[in-house]
Formats: structure tokens, sequence, C-alpha cells
């Protein structure tokens, strides 16, 4: 389906997004990350760890770990992503081994992140994504700009290339690698400009033995042949050729920036229904084929992956290759990938006054601008056309151009002095009117080409890298950090370089933000290790904050200075328990793990620092089967959207009954409002986490539910839902129930040493339901998670307490407890322990220390015994009379001991039962009484 739309797509109109859904069963459909980004169904990417390399390379993917992993996921082919790519230059700092990326086809029907995350639990793999299409950058300009001779391109003009031409006019050994949409080889202004690889002329032999049949003119990625002619409407490949590239000096048409630089047309949109998008393979190849420069005037908004971002860095690092991308035309301020990668040089585009452009992408990522609206260039449906064309795509490659001029110019200069030299070298444009609320968000100014090759007397300095200490995806308020940074001087020499951090946010504060790097002379590095900038998060901060730093690097001798910037997240949507062993995210709105499907955000669930052990968690409320509240999986890639936060949920900063405690408040909206598609509560939820024997191995979570309804909510049920996901092979998992401790828990029963389960503490009566991957059963996740599936977990008490034994299966649990009422205006506290162990009898050691602490340390307030309630003698010497009151029914009773242990637990009746304590040792023990109205608890003294 991505290859038909891509097939469809007309390059005339500005791209919307794609939306699309995937359904787990049937035909999968793209899923839409963001705005001109898709992740493919059915395809993903992983990096081996560098410690299987050499077992690799004599097996392949055939060692045990991985092999199952791949089964789990219905791999259907797995191979070797760049098998011909070059190990060369490996030492250079960054340097990137892509011998060690693979891509998996696997069963459509299964969600990508599913299958990423099933892959990592082998512990063979550095990361797993899934494959990402991004799309082109082209937006309409107006028809009625002259495009038929050269005086209709006024940048070049703008960006004084005429002047720079005086200087250099490139080289045909200089090749710009266009990783597009394809090209026309027998334009006027194109033919003679492409590269032609002359070691394998077209005879159906891979002459030069570089795994590519007869590329002579190119690659296409998309369709995996040699013709990297456009397709059928796509011209926007040989537009952006036409800006870098354009055959200049030949009384013809337009003229390229490039002069006599050549071009290679590597196209990456498919013209076949089998083809896919290829962007990152062809960086590869152009990065393996000698191209210096690479444009890509293509990307989307969001969709970070670290795969892309190691192709880029193979590239410019490994292979030395100036890296130049189009900025997005969402005239927002955004990161937009790959143009914010880094080592990237990241092209926002202006009007011919220099002004922003009306629908550029803008951001302190950008590097520096070029002219983008009324750009005349090569169109392509015949051999002498021309247009005027606009957005990012055809400002990126004049810059392109610009670069392989900088080359040719300095050969001495590698791609990170290429990239300065640019970035130095352009023309101020924060002085005009329609710039002023864009300062430090259009780069350094807009391209001078001129300056860029006439100039030999720039400075620039770099902060290469950064680390954080602690190392987070995000902070907390009140958090106090260590920031390290490594810089490096890349043009002319500097006397006495100074690093100066400060922040641009009220958030976050700067306490000591300077670092002497001294002389430094040209690619010298520094490092400010030994003293590292110290900063502080305020004490209150909004959820979501982004915090932008900003490193001004100043040589006072010589009057150099140049900013960079770097953002923090700060007060996420979630915080993160980490006291003891097991380090657990609960975010604000109710899940557990990760706020979103594909766990973007969020740290996860682990386990002494170990694999992720949860794939998806969090609270479900219900009262009939068509009302449920909660933020759970419905269909792939839905979630139900049911809690809201009210009050952020934080940690608090002094904790008092633990060492870790979060609070929250969250809400889902009132039946009235949804058609009855929700319950109308209210959810204080609180955690507790503590960091000393033989508490370890647990965090406590409790909610707090209130009726906001103006009806008696008769039954009412909540529950966590865990789709637990075991190493080394998540599809061998199996689930159990501890009837004695109320314990939910799921192990691999080929490999028992991790467990992981849920015991519930307080109110109602508890019940388990466990899934298996099964679509004959009753509930089944493949095909998403229906509302009346959802009550169906919470609604069958203990009936469904076990799957997975004895081989195992993908398992997931919901634990909940059952409620007879609860009255408008009345509110209910559920409690559950979240568990993991190395061992069953450790797991249940820590269920039975949890329910003691909770118990005596975090008492339900409603835990009185009411009247009618009897318990006597108090002190005993080992035997004890509880009178229950006619009417009641039958109830359970358990006595817990001072380490949490259940030392006693029966059913009693209306009148009078004897407790037998006498065979216990002596001291303090708690004696809870459940029933369906809630559990009520009374201590006992047990003497000699």
């Amino acid at each position: 389906m991505v290859r038909l739309v891509l097939r469809t797509l007309f390059y005339w109109l500005l791209l919307s997004p794609l939306v699309q859904s995937v359904r787990a069963q049937g035909p999968a459909l793209p899923i839409v990350v963001a705005p001109g980004t898709t992740a493919e169904p059915g395809r993903l990417v992983f990096r081996l760890k560098p410690a299987y390399a050499a077992q690799a390379k004599t097996n392949g993917v055939a060692m045990p770990a991985l092999q199952t992993a791949l089964n789990s996921v219905g791999a259907t082919a797995v191979h070797q992503k760049f098998p011909q790519a070059s190990g060369v230059a490996l030492k250079r700092p960054g340097g990137v081994d892509l011998s060690l990326l693979y891509q998996v086809e696997f069963d459509r029907r299964l969600a990508p992140e599913k299958a990423c995350q099933l892959l990592l639990l082998s512990g063979a793999v550095e990361y797993a994504e899934p494959r990402y299409s991004r799309q082109p950058l082209y937006q309409p300009s107006d028809p009625l700009a002259d495009s038929t001779n050269t005086n209709g391109q006024y940048h070049l003009k703008n960006i004084r290339a005429y002047r720079a031409w005086d200087i250099t006019k490139g080289d045909t050994s200089m090749v710009i690698g266009i990783v597009d949409g394809g090209t026309r080889y027998t334009h006027e202004d194109l033919a003679s400009q492409i590269q032609l690889n002359r070691l394998d002329p077209i005879d159906g032999i891979d002459n030069d033995h570089d795994g590519y049949i007869d590329n002579y003119r190119g690659w296409d990625f998309a369709d995996n042949d040699n013709d990297a002619t456009r397709e059928a409407n796509s011209v926007h490949g040989i537009l952006v050729a036409g800006c870098a590239a354009g055959a200049a000096d030949n009384a013809k048409g337009i003229a390229g920036v490039g002069f006599k630089c050549r071009f290679m047309p590597l196209k990456i949109y498919p013209s076949t229904p089998e083809g896919s998008f290829g962007g990152f393979e062809a960086i590869v190849y152009a990065a393996d084929h000698g191209c210096k420069v690479i444009n890509l005037s293509w990307g989307g908004e969001g969709g970070r992956s670290q795969f892309e971002q190691d192709i880029i860095n193979y590239a410019a690092i490994n292979h030395d290759v100036v890296i130049v991308a189009a900025a997005g035309n969402t005239n927002a301020e955004l990161d937009f990938y790959p143009a914010s990668y880094q080592n990237v040089l990241s092209v926002a585009s202006v009007s011919p006054s220099d002004e922003k452009g009306p629908n550029t992408t803008y951001s302190r990522r950008v590097d520096l601008t070029a002219p983008g609206l009324q750009i005349v260039t090569t169109l392509g449906n015949n051999d002498s056309d021309y247009y005027p064309v606009g957005g990012s795509s055809f400002a990126s490659p004049l810059v392109a151009g610009a670069a392989a001029l900088v080359r040719v110019k300095f050969p001495q200069f590698n791609a990170a002095q290429v990239a300065a030299q640019l970035r130095q070298t352009t023309d101020n444009v924060y002085a005009l009117p329609g710039n002023t609320a864009y300062v430090g968000k259009l780069g350094t100014g807009r391209l001078n080409v001129l300056r860029a090759v006439a100039l030999t007397d720039r400075r620039s300095a770099r902060v290469t890298s950064s680390t954080i200490n602690p190392a987070r995806a995000a902070f907390q308020p009140g958090d106090a950090l260590q920031l390290t940074v490594n810089v490096q001087n890349l043009l002319q020499p500097v006397t006495g370089l100074t690093v100066t951090v400060t922040s641009l946010s009220n958030y976050l504060m700067v306490r000591q933000g300077s670092f002497v790097a001294g002389a430094l002379a040209t690619l010298q590095r520094s490092s400010n290790s030994a003293a590292p900038f110290q900063l502080a998060v305020a004490g209150t901060v909004p959820l979501n904050t982004t915090a932008v730093l900003r490193y001004h690097l100043e040589d006072a001798a010589t009057g150099y200075q140049e900013d960079q910037y770097e953002t923090l997240l700060l007060n996420p949507d979630y915080v993160v328990l980490d006291a003891n062993n097991l380090r657990l995210t609960l975010t604000s709105r109710g899940k557990l793990g990760y706020v979103n499907l594909n766990n973007s955000i969020g740290e996860g669930v682990s386990y002494k620092s170990g694999p992720p052990l949860l794939y998806e968690g969090g609270l479900l409320v219900a009262t009939s089967p068509t009302r449920i509240s909660n933020n759970l999986r419905s269909n792939w890639p839905k979630s139900d959207q049911n809690f809201y936060s009210q009050v952020s949920t934080t940690l608090r900063a002094q904790a008092v009954r633990a060492d870790q405690e979060a609070y929250g408040t969250l809400r889902d909206s009132l039946p009235s409002d949804t058609r009855g598609r929700t319950v109308g509560v209210r959810v204080r939820q609180v955690a507790y986490a503590w960091a000393t024997a033989p508490h370890r191995d647990y965090v406590i979570l409790e909610y707090h539910l209130t009726n906001l309804t103006a009806d008696t909510l008769r039954p009412l049920h909540a529950g966590l839902f865990m789709d637990w996901d075991l190493a080394p092979n998540a599809a061998r998992n199996a689930a159990d129930w501890d009837s004695t401790r109320a314990l939910s828990y799921a192990y691999s029963p080929a490999n028992p040493t991790q467990y992981v389960g849920v015991k519930h503490l307080t109110g109602g009566k508890p019940s388990v339901y466990s899934m298996a991957d099964d679509p004959t059963a009753p509930v089944y996740l493949g095909n998403g998670f229906s509302t009346a599936e959802k009550f169906l977990t919470l609604s069958s008490g203990t009936r469904n307490a076990k799957v997975g034994q004895p081989t195992g299966t993908d398992v997931a649990q919901v634990t909940g407890a059952a409620l007879s009422r609860l009255a408008p205006g009345d509110s209910v506290v559920v409690a559950f322990a979240v568990l993991a162990a190395p061992t069953l009898a450790q797991l249940r050691t820590a269920a039975e220390a949890a329910q003691s602490r909770y118990s005596q340390v975090l008492p339900v307030r409603a835990a009185t015994i009411p009247a009618g309630w009897q318990l006597y003698p108090n002190p005993t010497t080992g035997r004890v009379q509880l009178v229950v009151p006619s009417g009641l029914g039958s109830a359970t009773v358990q006595v817990v001991s001072a380490l949490g242990q259940s030392v006693l637990r029966q059913h009693v009746v209306t009148g009078t039962t004897q407790l037998d304590l006498s065979r216990h040792a002596a001291g303090m023990y708690l004696v809870q009484i459940l029933t369906a109205t809630g559990v009520f608890s009374q201590r006992i003294v047990v003497q000699p």
C-alpha cells in the first residue's frame, strides 16, 4: 500500500499527511508517525551488538537467541543491510560499522513496534526500529514567474553565484549525490552532468563487482534496478538536480550552482507495486561510490531513528561526505528528519527579499538559509522545459552546489570544515523586518557562495558531542545535572577559545557554565570533562517543557564568536520510580511503562538494569461491557484515550512513607458527554518504592477512585493490564495465578530466570484474566483489544487464570478488583504491587513483603471493622474468636505476619469462627477481612 500511495502522489500539490490505520489482521496499511513520515508494515531494521559481530560473520543471524526472536515475529526474510558497505575510517571518532545492520521482513499483521520489542529481548540487538518512509518536500510556486530563460534565476544573484564562478567553477570530478525521485537522462541541461560509472557498462554483468549490475547511470533503490528515470507523476528529482548541477555555460536553459560539478541520480521512490522507499540505502551507495556531497530534499516531522542517524554518520564520518537536507515546509518550529540529524546541514528557505519563506520550517537546528521561492529549474516533462518552483526542497540543492564548489576550492577541507565554511560566510538576514521573530532559528544567515569560496580567514569551532549525567531521556523538577562537552576547532587556529553555556528557559538554571578551551590548532579537540558544566532544574516546571541551552563559542583575540543550541526535556508526562531493583515508568494518564504504543515516550519497566519487561500496561476501570475507561490499545495503531491528567504525576520532593513517592490525579469524562462509553471517575494515583530489603523488588500503586456521576456504579471493576514480554523469547512466556497471595505472574518456562507479576493488595475481590496469543480464544490481542474484551478480563473472576504452559506463548494479564457498588460522590481505594524477581520464591517473598508494608505502613483509612464484628481476645495466646454479623453472607479472613507472609487464610460465614494462631511465633499480626464491599483490617498481638 505504501508503494501504491507513493506512485500516485501528485507533486504539483503540497503534500498532505497520509493518515492511515493499521489492522492487526489482513493487509496492513502504513502507520503514520507524523506528516511526511510513515512506518512500513512488515519491515524493520536492527543493529547487532558489536559483541556478536564475529559470530555473525561465521553464522549470520543463526545464533540461538536471535533466531528465536526472529521466529517469534514470523520473519520471512533476514538479510545484512549493507554487505557491500566499506569499512573505511572506522577508527575516526563517530565512525559507523554498517556490517552490523540487518533488515527483517516479518508478519505484516504484527505491529512494527511490537516486533521491534520482541527482537530487543534477544539480548543480541543494540536497537530495532520500524523502517520509515520519508516524503519529498515540493511546494508549488507562482506559475506566472519567468520560467523560460536564465534571467529568471534571481537566486543566483542573491547568493553571489556569478561572482563565485569567477573564482571557481567546480570540477567534473566533484559529484553530488541527488537522492530523490529519479531523473531524465536526456534533458538538455542534465544529460552532460550525469556521473557515469564507466567501470560497469550496460551489458548484464557486474563488471566492477560492487553488487549492482549495470549501474552505469545511477541506481533505482525503490525498485532495485539500474533505471533511475523518474516515475510517471514525479519530477521532483529533476527539479532538484537542476538547482544543484544543471549545465552552465551551454547557452541553454538554466545554470546549477555547482557549474561543472556533476550529479549522480539515485532514485528512491517506487515506480512499481513491489517497490518501497530507498532513501537511506541510496545514501550509503552514494558515499561508497565517491559522492562528496549528498542532497536530501525530503523528510518528515518526528520519527527520529537511530538507524537513519547511523547511515548519516557512516556517510559523513566514514566517507567524509557533506550532507545537505531541506529543513521542511511546515511553517512551524519543530524537528524535521533527516535535516535535524547530527552531521547534516539543515537548510531553510527564504523569499527573494531574504525574509523567511511563508511555509518554511524554522528551528535552532537550522544551519543556514537559501532562496526557496520562484526557483527556476529543469522540469523534465520533455528535454527542454523549465519551471519556477518553491519550498525548502530547492533551497537545499543550492547549498549542495555551493558545498561542491567549496570542496573544489579547498580540497584540504574535510566535510565538517566545508559545513563550517558555509555557515561562517553567510549574509546576516536577521535585521530584516520579516525575520526579527526568528532570531537564532534560521541558522547563521543566507547562503553567500562568493564568500564561501573566497574567504580564507574564517574561524569556527563546534561542540561535537555532549554527555549529561545522570543520563536520562528527560529530567524531573529539582534534578541536578552535569554537562560534559567535546569541542573541536574546524577552521583557522584560535588563541583563547571559551565555551559558555546559558539557558534560554526559566526552568533550567546554569550554576557553572564556563569552559576555557584555550588555544586550539585547526582540527584540535578539547573537553571540559575535568570540570563539567553544572545545571539545575527548577523545583516547579510545567509539564513537557522543552529547555534550550545555548553554547556560545568565542575567541576574544580574533573577534570570532558563534552559537550552537541543544534541547532538553523537563518534567515529562511521566515519572520514573527507580529507588530499588524495579525501575517503573508511571505516566500522568494511567499508563505504565510508556505513554504511547510505539514506546517512544517513557522509560519502560525493567529489573536491575536488564531488558524491558513490559510492552504495554495501564489502568482499566469499568462498570459494564460498554462503559470502560482506559488509555490502552483498541485497534492497531489506535488507543483509547479516556483518561486525561488533572494534576500531573510528580515525584514528591520529600517522601514521607517511602524512599520514593509519586502523586497525580487523572479522570475520564462523564458518561453523559461520551454517549455512555466512559465510567465517570476521578482517580488519584499514588506510587511508593523502597530502597531497602526486603522491599527492593516491588513498587506499590494505589488508586483512589471517586464516583463523579449521579448514579451508583454497580458493579465497579478496576485493574491493571500488563502485556509482559520476557527475554529471551516473548512468544514463549507463560502466565499463572497464586490464589493464596492474590498474585498474578508471568515467566519463561524454558528459561525461568525472570518472574514478573502484579499482586492485589486491597479493594474489592481479587480477579485475574490471563491471555495468550491464540486467535480462537475469547480475548485475542492480535486484532486489538475491544471494550467488551476489556470488561470480560475484569469481570471473569479467576476462571481464566493461567495460559502458556508448558511451552509458552505471548502472554498478557489483567489483575483486577471487583467491588459490588460505589455510590455517587463516594470513594474507594484499590491497590496493587508490581513485582519482579529472578525466582518464583523470591517473587512470592516480595509479594508478602508488599502486603505487609502496605498493611502496616500505608493503612487504608476505611479499614476499621464495622459494628457487629468482633475479634477477641486481643492480645491472645493463640486462639481467637471472630464473630461475623448476620446478613453479611460469606467473607475471607487472612492473617498476615510482620514480614508480610500470609500465615492463615480461610472462608468464614455468619456466626462465630475460631482462628488458631497458636502454632505461630509471638508478635504483631494483621487480620484482614475481605468482603464484596471492601477490606477491613485489625491488628492483633500473639503472646508467648
